[in-house]
């Protein structure tokens, strides 16, 4: 499958890791306040968004709607960002996502209007859920970009 969402995710990959890479420990790590997060916890929740995205991506495929949810604080707080390397976390980044960007453009058209269920509770298509992970995604690059 190919369409705006792949073409956007693939042009994030060609570009933001060298955006992103100029940025130094201090920068990344820095906390505009005690309840924000770094943009290096931006980066780490854009890893667990990943991470349970995948789970969509292909549970939506081979199971009827199914619920895939997450709390992003505790998944931040737990996977420990803050502490670790960030240049760990940003190539753990772009590879998982080229991955997912390659699991995207192999789903079958059929298989983009079966339904999963999101942590709002309602049923969105496979489609949607696509395209919303990558706006998802270039919302947050946008706050480590800006901050």
């Amino acid at each position: 499958m190919e369409n705006t969402a792949t073409i956007r995710l693939a042009w994030l990959l060609e570009n933001i890791p060298t955006v992103l890479g100029q940025l130094n420990e201090e920068e990344w790590r820095f906390k505009p306040s005690p309840e924000k997060w770094s943009k290096q916890e931006i980066l780490g929740h854009l890893i667990d968004s990943a991470a349970n995205n995948h789970q969509r991506f292909v549970r939506i495929q081979v199971e009827d709607e199914p619920v895939i949810r997450y709390n992003q604080n505790d998944w931040n707080k737990y996977s420990r960002h803050q502490l670790q390397p960030a240049t760990l976390l940003l190539d753990t980044w772009t590879t998982y996502n080229r991955f997912l960007l390659s699991l995207i453009k192999h789903i079958p058209e059929a298989a983009l209007t079966q339904t999963g269920i999101g942590g709002e509770g309602k049923p969105f298509t496979l489609a949607f859920i696509i395209d919303d992970y990558v706006a998802h995604m270039e919302h947050h690059l946008r706050q480590i970009i800006n901050y």
